[in-house]
């Protein structure tokens, strides 16, 4: 029987998205930019305690919201809880992008925002960071006077782990006066600086995270949406009414009352971003500067066979020769053991 499958046209065009790579059981994991330690021993407990009816039941998320809206120092109607941080930027899409909507991003960045855009149909408007990337400011606040519906900005950036300071910040949320500015904060915990404080003040700012970094939670999806609140109230209707898992709101919620553990992890993230900075610096790598739990590298002509080398021991790093050129990695920092072994192997190739 022979039917056509009224597909849109927008799925036509474009490929899946396929996650870059699988088989990391039992590999140094320096290519996702995870908690390579592990998620907190309070979360391993709270998962342990639920029992069978309690999986048999859908979740409820009063207070599981309570106690993560004060974890970000926002109130309940101020934060909206998402299947992880890639759900958190789709629900943006479903609420205010219609089809042949602009929606404004700064490549090499996230490859999500690219990706929900042309599946909603929408014509994507690229800026680029420069050389060093740094972020075209003057550029965005051109592109902002043409009125996109939305503009994604990764503050630390991913992959170049670089921050847009706050002042300039402000500028993009004064001169986005017909465009939401969705500022994902995925490794905000590394950074010196978020947006939160700003939701209040600004109705057209919304804020993404995800407790796949600091809180060492990937595998288990939770993420959320932090705005004003009448602004999150339009968010709310784009959403399923059963969107988080109950493992994940379990685990989130004992994670985040350990907070001894995710601050020590915090603290010695940029203790050895500071440090592999430097030890990849003396080798002649060039660095750029990261307020993220990653580093981005430029390994030159060498880069290639470091990066081979790597494999065959079994470290596994993220190449990004497709957007940034032969001899660029993003370096996850990880354990300094595992750091060591990443040194080991460049010293051994030279």
């Amino acid at each position: 029987m022979k039917v056509k499958l009224p597909v849109r046209r927008a799925i036509l065009l474009r490929r899946t998205y396929e996650a870059p790579a699988e088989g990391r059981a039992g590999k140094i994991r320096l290519d996702f930019n995870e908690n390579t330690s592990g998620c907190s021993p309070a979360a391993r407990k709270a998962l342990a305690r639920l029992t069978a009816k309690q999986i048999a039941t859908y979740p409820e998320y009063e207070l599981a919201t309570r106690k993560l809206a004060r974890y970000f120092g926002v109130n309940r109607s101020e934060l909206l809880l998402t299947n992880g941080g890639d759900d958190a930027l789709r629900v943006f899409f479903d609420t205010f992008v219609e089809p042949n909507a602009d929606v404004l991003i700064c490549e090499p960045t996230f490859p999500m925002y690219r990706y929900y855009a042309e599946i909603a149909g929408a014509r994507v408007k690229v800026l680029r960071y420069g050389a060093g990337m740094e972020f075209p400011l003057h550029a965005a606040l051109a592109a902002l006077r043409k009125k996109p519906a939305l503009f994604f900005l990764a503050n630390p950036n991913n992959p170049t782990g670089t921050l847009v300071p706050r002042a300039d910040v402000r500028k993009l949320l004064r001169a986005a006066t017909h465009t939401v500015l969705v500022l994902d904060e995925a490794y905000a915990e590394f950074s010196p600086e978020s947006a939160v404080p700003w939701i209040r003040q600004y109705p057209h700012v919304f804020v993404a995270r995800t407790f796949s970094k600091a809180e060492g939670m990937a595998g288990l999806r939770l993420g959320a949406v932090i705005g004003h609140r009448d602004s999150l109230s339009y968010v709310r209707r784009a959403m399923p009414p059963y969107p988080v898992n109950l493992a994940a709101l379990v685990a989130g919620t004992a994670a985040v009352e350990e907070r001894k553990t995710i601050a020590d992890y915090v603290r010695d993230v940029k203790r050895l971003r500071g440090w592999l900075t430097r030890e990849l610096e003396q080798r002649g790598v060039r660095v750029f500067p990261s307020a993220a739990n990653f580093l981005l590298a430029d390994f030159g002509s060498g880069g290639a066979k470091f990066f081979q080398d790597l494999a065959r021991q079994n470290i596994l790093v993220r190449e990004r020769k497709q957007d940034l050129g032969a001899g660029y990695a993003r370096i996850t920092i990880g354990t300094r053991a595992e750091l060591n072994k990443l040194l080991k192997v460049f010293d051994q190739g030279r």
